[in-house]
């Protein structure tokens, strides 16, 4: 795509004209608006930016963003967006992958993507299910969940992406939801903003093979207790009205009444993005029967960190190696250094 646009981008710049194969009610849809809203205010020119899937349903994504862009293959979106950042370090590369592709075929690429911090955007379409291949139970499915092939339920204990995420040394991790478009597009914003690997979990409906298994935290009469919205700087607090909040005693989070006397805001857990201690024990606020309290699921910015990124780093050895051996010799360095006689 040669084209370069005079004016800045809009968000019609951005559709194709692909029909969009998702089914009626899809939570891809509104990931896809926000989206598509959110890259024109980067100023960037249509052919700066690529989007990069894997497979299945969240991975044809690429044919509805008008930009350059692969549908790659299963689980192997990381690899090739960072062989692309690794040649063409000026463009704005995102990875758009599902619970299935990212977590199971697709998890060993994933966590060294992580630690080798390329300066890219992932966007992990999270439905706890396999949507594509018609409804088996994914890496991020709950113990016990009927499916295809589970029919007994399933026995295997679910990957907690914040968890795995923050183990592989994720620069940036951050979780919204299809439902809630604002929130959406702030954190698409800030992922962006964020100079390495920025990983965003979204809730993805899937209406079809797992509907409503992120609803308690969207609908009205369910949010207020189940969802807790974390902001830098400000204590955690959730509930009608914020009534509730956790502090920390010591290093175990508790659950308290702010409308009793006894407790006020002043003595809440204040969140602190930077605190990779603290995202620690954001990501275990997950369902778990065996837990004292029940904890709200949160969501927002969970951690950041200011890391060297991996192409700056491959670019600037590649600098050195030039200013000490000069351009080199391909015949020399496929020889090596050590030669042997066999006899």
């Amino acid at each position: 795509m040669s084209e370069t646009l005079a004016k800045p981008l809009t968000a019609k710049d951005l559709v194709t004209d692909q029909d969009i194969r998702w089914c009626p009610g899809c939570g891809d849809y509104s990931i896809l608006k926000q989206v598509q809203s959110v890259i024109p205010e980067l100023g960037l020119k249509r052919e700066e930016i690529v989007f990069i899937s894997g497979i299945g349903c969240s991975s044809r994504f690429p044919y509805y963003m008008e930009t350059f862009g692969m549908h790659s293959i299963h689980g192997r979106a990381t690899a090739v967006a960072s062989g692309l950042k690794a040649a063409r370090p000026e463009l704005s590369v995102w990875i758009v992958t599902g619970d299935g592709d990212a977590m199971s075929i697709g998890g060993n690429h994933l966590i060294h993507l992580l630690r080798r911090n390329f300066d890219v955007n992932i966007l992990l379409f999270n439905n706890q299910i396999y949507g594509l291949t018609k409804g088996q139970y994914s890496p991020t499915s709950e113990e016990g969940k009927v499916t295809k092939s589970t029919p007994m339920g399933s026995i295997d204990h679910p990957f907690n992406p914040v968890a795995l995420c923050l183990g592989a040394d994720s620069t940036f991790f951050a979780r919204t939801m299809d439902r809630d478009p604002k929130h959406l597009r702030d954190t698409l914003k800030r992922a962006n903003a964020h100079k390495g690997t920025s990983m965003v979990e979204i809730y993805q409906n899937c209406n079809v093979f797992n509907d409503g298994a992120f609803f308690i935290y969207t609908d009205k009469e369910t949010k207020p207790e189940e969802t807790l919205f974390v902001e830098q700087g400000k204590p955690l607090v959730f509930g009608e009205g914020n009534k509730k909040g956790i502090k920390l005693d010591g290093f175990k989070p508790v659950i308290v009444d702010l409308s009793n006397n006894g407790t006020s805001v002043n003595d809440l857990w204040i969140h602190d993005e930077n605190d990779r201690n603290k995202a620690n024990l954001l990501s275990r606020f997950y369902d778990n029967p065996k837990k004292e309290q029940h904890f709200p699921r949160p969501f927002g910015v969970f951690y950041v960190e200011d890391r060297f990124v991996y192409e700056e780093a491959m670019e600037a050895q590649i600098k050195d190696a030039v200013v000490k051996m000069g351009e080199g010799d391909l015949d020399a360095l496929i020889k090596g250094r050590n030669t042997w006689t066999v006899e």
